[in-house]
């Protein structure tokens, strides 16, 4: 579907709901999923639409929602389901999640108690899944498989080994450490597998809404073992719960599992460390599919974060034995990150003209921030009839702006603020920086202010440039060897 069928699809099922029109319409970050999330407002009404081209997970997210809140649990309501089942409404529980709040948080006070408390809830809250709603799930809906087994665990190191390893060039024995591979399959799948596993069980996923922690992004769940969302949650990379603390929550989360059921805490810490591992390497994967690959923002800032959990693995004697080739690899690739061999993507600048009529352009890339240049204070030429159905690419309109020497101070002062941001990116390994440039339409002035810093940006180095017309909506990359047309 594009995007405007999209668009289409989630607005229809939303009114159907509701029964009112939509007043507002807004996309949403989708952070490291393909889903495309909306949030839709009418006079008395609102919720989160949700578009997804795969059926089964989506029904698997819905059945396992309505289980879950059945079991008391705090996940958002589902309001409606599309007759193809490629869309749906759910609740809208605000924008904030266990991420969001820990940055702010820790700059002032560290990883303070305030935070513990909250991990220790999620903790507790956890076991209620794994262990009580746990028991009763119709595990016959989890997609893509009912259980975890050896062909998920293997998809998992191979996800590591080829969209990271050979992503990064790392070295490495490929026959050997297949055999690593199969080894540490066996000592997996060695513990108790009969819980529920919410398998991305981390900050990202947790909301804080109402004073209480909710909990989203659980289609992926499946039975399995009880250790690998606890390793999950308390080893992601980008949180960065200081190492002392992990092992404080861990204690908390053994307590909190033994009052509901004993059996599934026996030797857990002996089988913990190796589903740390397996996580960190599945997270490692991701990083490089998504950052040397796709080139997305943020996943290769990660990248030492994670390298750093590998690194404690290794210094604290929790790697599992048995594994020489994993291990010597994972040596090799932490000093290949210390070394900064492992090479970023190109900075990315993306330019957005647009109508402030329809609001500035939501930052889908998950960091926020960038510049918004407001031109409205530029001579307009959509005033003039002869240039009211022409654009800022059109060279009747770029010879009327280029008379007012304004225009050109404008585009020079941007481009300087622009180019000293872009500096500092490349520097601390950012690929991702934002520049909007609105007008009253979204046509004439911000079109040719969005082009003409294009046009100065091209020779930045590793700069890769994308310009996105909004309201023309002819959106087009450009490489770094490509010049933009205006």
């Amino acid at each position: 579907m594009t995007d405007q069928q999209i668009k289409k699809a989630v607005l229809k099922l939303f009114e159907q709901w509701s029964g009112e029109q939509a007043e507002e319409m807004h996309p949403l970050p989708s952070s490291g999923s393909y889903r495309r999330y909306f949030r839709l407002q009418s006079a008395h009404h609102r919720a989160i639409g949700t578009y997804y081209q795969n059926r089964n997970e989506n029904r698997a997210f819905i059945a396992l929602g309505k289980h879950f809140k059945q079991n008391g649990l705090n996940v958002p309501g589902i309001f409606a389901v599309g007759k193809e089942g490629y869309t749906y409404l759910q609740e809208d529980l605000g924008d904030k999640t266990l991420f969001d709040h820990i940055q702010p948080v820790r700059e002032k006070e560290g990883f303070s108690e305030k935070l513990t408390l909250i991990y220790r809830q999620a903790l507790e809250a956890l076991t209620k899944f794994q262990m009580e709603a746990g028991k009763t799930v119709d595990y016959s809906v989890c997609y893509p498989a009912a259980a975890f087994n050896r062909q998920a665990y293997l998809w998992d190191l191979n996800y590591f080994k080829y969209n990271f390893l050979k992503l990064a060039g790392a070295p490495f024995d490929e026959y050997a450490l297949e055999k690593d591979f199969e080894q540490l399959i066996t000592l997996l799948l060695s513990a108790d597998h009969g819980y529920f596993v919410y398998r991305d069980f981390q900050a990202r996923n947790i909301m804080l809404h109402n004073d209480k922690l909710w909990f989203i992004d659980f289609q992926g769940g499946r039975k399995g073992p009880a250790h690998y969302d606890v390793a999950s949650l308390l080893f992601q990379a980008r949180a960065n719960i200081p190492f002392p603390v992990r092992e404080e929550l861990l204690d908390d989360y053994i307590a909190y599992a033994r009052k509901i059921d004993p059996a599934s805490v026996e030797n857990f810490r002996e089988h913990y460390y190796r589903f740390v591992l397996i996580r960190v390497l599945q997270t490692l994967g991701a990083y490089g599919f998504r950052g040397l690959y796709e080139k997305k923002t943020h996943f290769l800032d990660s990248l030492s974060l994670a390298m750093k959990n590998v690194a404690w693995l290794l210094d604290n004697k929790h790697f599992p034995s048995g594994l020489p080739e994993l291990k010597q690899c994972l040596e090799r690739t932490v000093e290949l990150t210390q070394q900064h061999q492992i090479a970023a993507p190109p900075l990315k600048v993306q330019i957005n003209s647009f109508s402030y009529k329809r609001g500035i352009p939501a930052d889908l890339s998950g960091n926020g921030g960038g510049f918004v240049f407001d031109c409205r204070a530029l001579p307009n030429p959509g005033r003039l009839e002869k240039y009211r159905n022409l654009t800022g690419n059109d060279r009747e309109v770029t010879e009327y702006l280029e008379k007012y020497p304004e225009v050109d101070d404008f585009i020079e002062h941007a481009h300087a603020l622009v180019q000293h941001s872009i500096a500092v990116y490349s520097q601390r390994r950012f690929t991702s920086l934002t520049v909007n440039f609105g007008c009253t339409g979204g046509q004439h002035r911000s079109v040719y202010c969005a082009g003409q810093l294009a046009r100065k940006l091209k020779n930045t180095g590793t700069v890769e440039v994308e310009l996105i017309h909004r309201e023309l909506e002819k959106p087009r990359i450009y490489s770094r060897n490509e010049q933009p047309d205006q």
